[in-house]
């Protein structure tokens, strides 16, 4: 397959120019844009230097450890909350995401709980009490549940994570019909997914989907609109699968979810095959350190990844047969970001055209202990199937 020329026009939407124009880089102002979170007074940090990275449903003595490898922020407690795990918690810091229970309410004055959890999957098949699979959870009800939980506290959003039919068309686990997605969107302030390309959507080639992650990104950034806050979940161990996810494919699926505009990223940790372990990617001593690796530049580029995207900031082309990318770019202080990730399991050669960048100009390549230089208008680079780059290139904006 032929792929030509892909951009990304708006933050994780992807959007098409054709090769030979040459747009005007946007000047606009570097600050921030308003946090999405400023509107909750216990919520998440509106501070342009927070990034939200969670785990999901990871018992609280595991807390420091997971601190150590860069997540500040639990997603769910094991039949909780309990007075014990948040307390647990405090001790160390480590916010939370739970269910509002009474316990829960009890810490309403406590910002050691960040938000709401609003179920999980109800999109997806329910158990019934005969063990026969029923229909979704419907919206009715989850938009009662909604309202109930604002009115009770404000001052912290509804967190509602969705199944992986959000991306996965062919899930076989998905009852609720994919013009309804909408509407269950609509019963939360941050709306979260999971799909699982390797170890969950049951294809023998599944390292190949991993875009789904982004699909659904996007997705979610559409049906939530431009207000809208999405986070996702990402995959670590096999699961109850007899493969896993790379570390390499750990980084691509966040990179991939970051470009498409995911204001927060989930670790998926447990495994059941062969054996149940709760937190398998603490124990998995080369997915531990990626992920590390991961977070820490995630928090270094915090302050960046929460800047407005540029929409005009250039084009990028590929060659023929090669892979297409997705790109993101952004302004903080004077210099330039961009970021951009392979697409498929393809190589390709990429050109980014940046209007006025001067020739011999030195971009970093973030991470990898390289630089490039410019010619004239672009500079160039390879990709390997599914790889990620990050450029910086400092001094872009500061007046000449």
């Amino acid at each position: 397959m032929k792929w030509a020329l892909l951009c990304l026009a708006l933050a994780g939407f992807w959007g098409c120019r054709s090769a030979g124009q040459n747009p005007v880089l946007s000047t606009s102002s570097s600050a921030p844009d308003t946090s999405p979170y400023a509107m909750w007074n216990n919520g998440p940090s509106p501070d342009p230097a927070y990034f939200p990275i969670g785990v999901w449903l990871q018992s609280p003595n595991r807390a420091q450890a997971y601190q150590a490898i860069g997540i500040n922020t639990y997603v769910g407690l094991w039949q909780g909350p309990t007075s014990e795990q948040l307390e647990a918690l405090k001790q160390n810091g480590m916010r939370v995401i739970c269910d509002q229970n009474s316990t829960g309410l009890s810490y309403v004055d406590d910002p050691i709980i960040m938000g709401w959890m609003h179920g999980d999957e109800p999109d997806n098949a329910q158990r019934q009490a005969d063990g026969s699979w029923g229909g979704p959870v419907p919206v009715e009800k989850l938009q009662a549940d909604y309202q109930r939980m604002r009115s009770l506290d404000p001052s912290r959003p509804v967190w509602l994570n969705l199944g992986q039919g959000v991306a996965n068309d062919e899930w076989v686990g998905r009852a609720a019909p994919v013009e309804t997605y909408p509407d269950y969107v609509a019963t939360s302030d941050i709306v979260s997914f999971d799909v699982y390309p390797v170890s969950g959507i049951r294809k023998e080639d599944g390292e190949n989907y991993l875009w789904y992650v982004a699909k659904g990104v996007e997705r979610l950034r559409a049906w939530a609109g431009p207000e809208g806050i999405v986070w996702n979940i990402i995959e670590t161990t096999r699961i109850n699968s007899e493969r896993g996810p790379t570390p390499a494919q750990v980084e691509t699926q966040v990179w991939m979810s970051l470009i498409h505009g995911s204001r927060g990223i989930v670790y998926f940790a447990h495994e059941w095959n062969p054996v149940f372990r709760e937190a398998r990617l603490l124990e998995d001593d080369a997915m531990r350190d990626a992920v590390a690796a991961i977070n820490a530049q995630i928090r270094a580029l915090a302050p960046v990844l929460n800047a407005p995207t540029l929409a005009d900031w250039g084009s990028v082309t590929v060659g023929p047969g090669d892979g297409p990318l997705a790109v993101l770019a952004k302004r903080f202080a004077e210099d330039l970001y961009v970021f951009a990730v392979a697409m498929r399991p393809l190589e390709a050669t990429a050109r980014f055209t940046v209007s006025r960048l001067s020739a011999n100009w030195p971009i970093e390549v973030l991470g990898e202990d390289r630089a490039l230089i410019s010619n004239a208008g672009f500079f160039s680079d390879e990709f390997a199937p599914y790889q990620v780059h990050r450029y910086r290139i400092p001094s872009y904006f500061a007046p000449r």
